[in-house]
Order: C-alpha cells, then sequence, then structure tokens
C-alpha cells in the first residue's frame, strides 16, 4: 500500500481541461498523464499556447479540469491550496514597487497571520538562500531585473512550501543573467529539496535544470515524451557541451518536432 511519505506530490490521470469561450470551446489539455515525485525538478517545454503554463495553474487550483483527475499531496488541488501546499512565481516578478524587498517578501506571511518575530526569521533565511542578503531594506526599482526575480523566488519559498511551481520566470532576462539564475537556482533546489515544477520554451534551459522533462505538444496540449536525466546532480555551465547533455536536448527537439505532427 502506497504512504503519504511515497505517494507522488503530482499525480494527473487522463487529465482534460476545455474552455468555453464566445468563439466556441477550446480544448486546452486533452489526455494528460502525469507522476511527479517528492524531489523531482520537472520542466515543461512546448510551443506557446501548448497548455504547460495551464496544467501549473490547474495543480493550483487557479484552473479547474474538465475530465480526468488531479491530486497535489494525495489532495485535490482546491485542498493542497487551503494548506498552503505550494509558491508561485510567474514571470513577472509582480512586487510592489512601494514595500521594500523584505515587506514584498513578508506579504504572504502577513496575510497568513504569522507573528513578526516569525516573519523576520523567514525573511531573513530566505534572503539568504537567493543570496539578497544586504537588499531587504531596498525598493523593487533599486535592483536589476534578475535581483528582482530572486526576490519573488524568495517570497514564494518565505511559507516553506515542499512544492514550487515556476512559469517561465527567467523568460524575459538576457541570456547571460539567465545562465546565473539557472545555476543559483539548482543550487537553491539542492539546499530545499523541494520539488519543482519549472515551465519554459527554452531546450537547454529545460535539460540543464531537470531531472525529468515533459515535452507538450501544440493546443490541445499532450505530453509527447517523458524525459528522465541522466545528467548528474552537480551540473555546472559547461556540462551543456558535453554529448550526454546534446544527445538530450536532441531528444527533446524531437520531441516537439512530433508533437507538431499530430493531426487535431
Amino acid at each position: 500500500m502506497e504512504t503519504a511519505a511515497s505517494a507522488p506530490v503530482i499525480e494527473a490521470k487522463s487529465l482534460d481541461l476545455t474552455f468555453q469561450t464566445a468563439d466556441g470551446p477550446v480544448q486546452a489539455l486533452k489526455d494528460v498523464n502525469l507522476t511527479i515525485n517528492k524531489g523531482d525538478f520537472v520542466s515543461f517545454i512546448g510551443p506557446s499556447g501548448c497548455g504547460k503554463t495551464t496544467f501549473l495553474r490547474v495543480v493550483a487550483a487557479l484552473e479547474h479540469p474538465t475530465g480526468g483527475e488531479i491530486t497535489v499531496n494525495g489532495m485535490s488541488p482546491d485542498e493542497a491550496r487551503r494548506t498552503r501546499a505550494y509558491g508561485y512565481v510567474f514571470q513577472a516578478a509582480g512586487l510592489y514597487p512601494w514595500r521594500t524587498i523584505e515587506k514584498n517578501i513578508k506579504l504572504p506571511l502577513e496575510i497568513m497571520g504569522f507573528d513578526r518575530t516569525e516573519q523576520d526569521r523567514r525573511v531573513n533565511n530566505v534572503l539568504q538562500l537567493v543570496d539578497l542578503e544586504g537588499f531587504g531594506k531596498k525598493f523593487p526599482w533599486q535592483l536589476s531585473g534578475g535581483m528582482q526575480q530572486r526576490a519573488s523566488i524568495a517570497r514564494a519559498l518565505a511559507f516553506d512550501a515542499d512544492l514550487l511551481l515556476m512559469d517561465e520566470p527567467f523568460g524575459a532576462l538576457d541570456e547571460i543573467v539567465r545562465d546565473h539564475l539557472n545555476e543559483q537556482l539548482l543550487h537553491l533546489w539542492a539546499r530545499t529539496e523541494k520539488t519543482i515544477g519549472f515551465v519554459t520554451h527554452s531546450i537547454p534551459e529545460a535539460v540543464y535544470l531537470s531531472t525529468k522533462i515533459v515535452v507538450m505538444s501544440p493546443r490541445p496540449g499532450r505530453i509527447t515524451d517523458v524525459i528522465d536525466s541522466p545528467l548528474p546532480a552537480d551540473r555546472p555551465l559547461d556540462i551543456r557541451d558535453t554529448p550526454e547533455f546534446l544527445e538530450i536536448a536532441h531528444r527533446v527537439r524531437e520531441g516537439l518536432r512530433a508533437g507538431h505532427a499530430y493531426d487535431d
């Protein structure tokens, strides 16, 4: 019998989601079957409109499926949301410009009713985790785009959920900053042992970060391949030049092409 400790963090079975629009129904997800276990770093990659973000939003109970099943920590997504099972990092940092970085991070803790001493302790901890010590009193406009995204990650980590959902958080950043944040995110994942669901359009980013890569087709979003990465946990950036890395990247690219070959 499967225990709570061994149960998947996320499990989707025959998951469908159809939006009703003024122009008729639009099927965003079709027959999605996926298991994500504790400690996995799972990247979702596919063309725009393939349902990557929609799947993350279903996990977060921001959208509700129209068919199939999905559980988060063995609960419905709505139940998981009420137990604060996840942190969510959006494409834009979404920091309030009138609040300092530490007060932005404190916002969910204030809403959740933590006392001030505990708020301060958690803020100090997550600022260290994302290498933003000394920047708590700054305002968002005083930080670079990359630092703002790190502050957004800190806010998502502040209430210490085991699951972190990240919707293309580095997509708007230049390549040098993105590489640096990819390295930092891997170090953060190793230190915290979180389970991470990560949406990206970048094949190198997906391969570099992930223990599992989920390749999705154009709408309606279907999974064309799930790749378990053989790469070691310790991944310097130059691992991207190795034959093993390039082989996985090739498989991802082939999966994307196969998805485009589907007939609707």
